[in-house]
Formats: C-alpha cells, sequence, structure tokens
C-alpha cells in the first residue's frame, strides 16, 4: 500500500512541475524572442533610417535647412543628428559609397539623390512602426500570459500541496511554512513582463508622402545646392576600396 501511495504522489508531483515549468518554459521563451526583436529593431533604426537621415542632412549640409527640413516631417528635434556627421569625410564616403546617382547634371543628380533617399527614408519609417506595433502587442501578450500563469500557479501553494502529499510531521510542515514566509520563494521566482518596446524605443511618426511635400523640399535642395562644398556627390557614390 505504502508503495502505490508513493508512486501516486511521484505521479502527482511529475505532473505539477511539468504544467509548472512547461508553462514558465514557454514564457521565458517568448521574452527572449521579445527581447531579441528589440535589439534587432534598435540595430535597424541605426542601420536604415539613421543612415538616411545622416545622408539627408549631409545633403542639407546647413544647420538651419536640417531644422527646417526636422520640423517639415515632424521629427524629433535633433533626431539622429550631430553636426560632426555633416563635416567628416569618412562618414560621407561611408553613407554614400555604392548608392546609384542618376541625373545627366550635377544639380539634378544631387536634386534626385535627395528624393530617393527621402522616399527610402519613409519607406523605413514605415516599417518601423510596423515592427514597433507589433513588438507593443507582443509585450502585452506576454504580460497577460504572465498574469494567467500567477492565476493558475502559486509556488508557495504548489510546495505546502507537496508538502501534505507527503504528509510529513506537523512540526516540520509549520518549519517549512515559516521559511518559506521568510524566504518568499514565490517572489524569488517571479516572473515580470518585459518593459514596453515605446519604452525602450522612440516613437517616430508617419512621414509625408515625396509629392504631398515635394515643393518644400524642391527649395530645401535648391537652397543647398547653392552651399559650396569641397566633395562631389559622384566621387562620393563610389565604391569603398
Amino acid at each position: 500500500m505504502d508503495d502505490i501511495t508513493k508512486i501516486l504522489s511521484f505521479e502527482v508531483k511529475k505532473e505539477i512541475a511539468e504544467r509548472y515549468f512547461g508553462f514558465r518554459k514557454r514564457i521565458e521563451d517568448d521574452k527572449g524572442l521579445y527581447e531579441q526583436r528589440l535589439t534587432a529593431s534598435s540595430l535597424e533604426l541605426e542601420s536604415s533610417i539613421g543612415f538616411d537621415l545622416i545622408r539627408i542632412y549631409i545633403l542639407l549640409h546647413d544647420e538651419q535647412l536640417i531644422h527646417r527640413f526636422i520640423r517639415l516631417i515632424g521629427l524629433p528635434q535633433e533626431f539622429f543628428y550631430d553636426p560632426y556627421f555633416v563635416q567628416s569625410a569618412s562618414i560621407r564616403r561611408r553613407v554614400f559609397s555604392g548608392m546609384k546617382s542618376r541625373g545627366w547634371s550635377r544639380r539634378a543628380r544631387f536634386r534626385n539623390m535627395f528624393y530617393d533617399v527621402y522616399e527610402s527614408l519613409a519607406g523605413h519609417v514605415e516599417s518601423y512602426r510596423k515592427t514597433l506595433s507589433e513588438l507593443t502587442e507582443e509585450q502585452e501578450t506576454i504580460r497577460e500570459q504572465i498574469n494567467l500563469f500567477y492565476r493558475r500557479n502559486d509556488i508557495d501553494s504548489i510546495m505546502s500541496f507537496i508538502r501534505r502529499i507527503d504528509n510529513p510531521d506537523p512540526s516540520e510542515l509549520m518549519a517549512a511554512a515559516t521559511i518559506d514566509a521568510q524566504h518568499g520563494l514565490d517572489e524569488k521566482m517571479r516572473l515580470h513582463p518585459p518593459l514596453p518596446a515605446c519604452d525602450l524605443l522612440p516613437p517616430i511618426p508617419p512621414l509625408p508622402a515625396l509629392d504631398a511635400i515635394r515643393p518644400e523640399l524642391k527649395q530645401l535642395v535648391n537652397e543647398a545646392y547653392k552651399i559650396p562644398r569641397q566633395w562631389r556627390l559622384r566621387d562620393e557614390v563610389l565604391p569603398l576600396a
């Protein structure tokens, strides 16, 4: 009879453990994937949106023109802007290397490059906003999963139940309960939801379509083109050696 009791006790404890840690593992895996996507989105923000903005800032060159552009499209002030980026020859060569330059005249190549980069920027912003929305939903789902997990699983109650199955001496049971209360096992093992994506990544408004602000952009480009420079766009787009 004792053997049957031990077998049943073992099976019950095994089922409880598998259910508890299986559910917990799924949540931890989801958190890990979420955090990986956050990291990838942060890198994408820099390598796509950041590079496009730096290209535009370099083309505009003048700080007042840059600020007018930022206000025109509704970006946060100083977003990815650093005067050093505009002045650095190595950064300029890096961000323009390998890009296609089209147009018969120097002015046309300059204008077309600006428009092409702006359209690339608008596309990258749209993709970023979609990803940010998806990450927001993922974080909310994980938060709800954790709430559900704790509605169904209370580690202190589970441990107390297991001890009752094992039928320990009442004095030992009280001592164990006191230890649990002191050490707060449930708190030590508590799952916490990840931070919302909007707390870690900057929100970016959708950019106006090129055709909707073409006159304003053309004015900026015309003013920027007249600024004397020590470099030519066609030389900057050559592949790096």
